[in-house]
C-alpha cells in the first residue's frame, strides 16, 4: 500500500484502521502534506453534508460576519468572530452581497463557512472528528495527546466561492512548540475548476503569527512578523474524489482559488494539536470559556 507516484507520493489509500503506513508517514514528513483517499464513507460524507445544510437553514443573521485569511480578518473584530471558538457560527461569503450591502444570492448558497466548534457540539460532527480511525491515524503520526481545537465546514459556493490566500494553520493556530495539524475531508469530488486545494511541497518556519491582545483586554487583533512571500509555480493541485483526507501539517503553506465553476466544493476540516508536550498560546485567536475546555480524543467515545 504505498503512496501513489503517478501523483508524486502525495496520495495512498485508507488502511481499514485508519493508520498511516511508514511510506505514507515518510512521504508526509517530506511533503507536509498527504492525501488519503476512501477514508470516509459516502454514507459519513452525507452525514455531514446534510446536517450542515440543515444548520444553514436554521441559520437566522443577527451579525453579518464575513470570514478571510488575509488581512481583511484584522477589521473583523467583532464578537461573533472571536466567539466562534465556542459556538456553531456561519460566515459569509464576500461575494453574496451586492454593492448596497444586500444579500444577493439565496441563503443557502451564501456561505463560505461554519465554524468552529463542530466538533464538540454537533453529533455528526463529533463523531467523525473524534472516530477511532482519526485517533489511529494522528497516533500513527506520533500525536501522543491529538486534541481538536478548531473545525469549519468550508461551502466553497458555485460561482462565488472566495480565494483562500496562501497560508500556513500555525499562523493562526499556534502551540509551543509547534504541533498543529490538520485534516481536511473532501465531502465532494474536488478539481481545478470548483476550487480544489493547492499545496507547496515543504514545512518551511513559521514566521508569522496571528495575535488577540486577550491579556491586555483590547481584544485587538494584529498580524506579527513579517509576511511570507511564497512562489506558487510549483504549487501541487490536489484533485481528489469524494471521500478523500487531506493530512496538512501547521506549517506546509496551502492555498485555493475562487470557484467560478456552476459546483460547489464542500469540505469539513479539523485541526487538532498535541497537548501532551506543547502549551496553547494564550494569544491565539480562538480561547475557550472555562467552561468548555479543549477535550483530547478519547477511546470510550469511538463510535467506528
Amino acid at each position: 500500500r504505498r503512496a501513489m507516484t503517478a501523483h508524486g507520493g502525495w496520495l495512498t489509500h485508507a488502511t481499514k484502521d485508519g493508520s498511516l503506513s511508514q511510506s505514507d508517514i515518510d512521504a508526509y514528513n517530506s511533503l507536509g502534506f498527504l492525501a488519503i483517499a476512501d477514508f470516509a464513507s459516502a454514507d459519513e460524507c452525507a452525514s455531514l453534508r446534510e446536517r450542515a445544510e440543515a444548520i444553514v437553514d436554521a441559520f437566522e443573521p443577527e451579525t453579518i460576519s464575513i470570514f478571510s485569511t488575509g488581512e481583511k480578518q484584522k477589521k473583523t473584530t467583532d464578537a461573533y468572530f472571536l466567539a466562534s471558538g465556542n459556538n456553531v457560527s456561519c460566515f459569509f461569503e464576500e461575494k453574496a452581497f451586492d454593492e448596497s450591502g444586500t444579500l444577493a444570492v439565496e441563503k443557502s448558497k451564501s456561505i463560505n463557512k461554519i465554524g468552529h466548534a463542530l466538533h464538540d457540539i454537533e453529533p455528526a460532527f463529533r463523531r467523525f472528528s473524534r472516530s477511532s480511525k482519526v485517533r489511529a491515524l494522528l497516533h500513527s503520526l506520533g500525536m501522543c495527546e491529538p486534541t481538536p481545537v478548531q473545525s469549519m465546514y468550508i461551502f466553497k459556493q458555485p460561482a462565488i466561492g472566495g480565494a483562500v490566500t496562501p497560508h500556513q494553520d500555525s499562523t493562526f493556530l499556534n502551540t509551543e512548540p509547534p504541533t498543529c495539524l490538520g485534516i481536511w475531508l473532501a465531502l465532494e469530488d474536488c478539481t481545478v475548476e470548483n476550487g480544489c486545494l493547492f499545496a507547496l511541497k515543504g514545512t518551511p518556519e513559521v514566521t508569522r503569527r496571528m495575535e488577540v491582545d486577550y491579556p491586555g483586554g483590547t481584544r485587538e487583533i494584529a498580524f506579527t512578523g513579517e509576511a511570507p512571500k511564497y512562489d506558487l509555480t510549483d504549487a501541487v493541485p490536489m484533485e481528489v474524489p469524494r471521500g478523500t483526507l487531506v493530512l496538512l501539517h501547521g506549517a506546509n503553506v496551502h492555498f485555493s482559488k475562487a470557484n467560478t465553476s456552476p459546483h460547489s466544493r464542500h469540505a469539513y476540516s479539523v485541526h487538532y494539536i498535541d497537548t501532551s508536550r506543547a502549551k496553547w498560546r494564550e494569544t491565539n485567536w480562538l480561547q475557550r470559556a472555562p467552561d468548555f475546555p479543549f477535550a483530547p480524543l478519547d477511546a470510550s467515545e469511538d463510535k467506528n
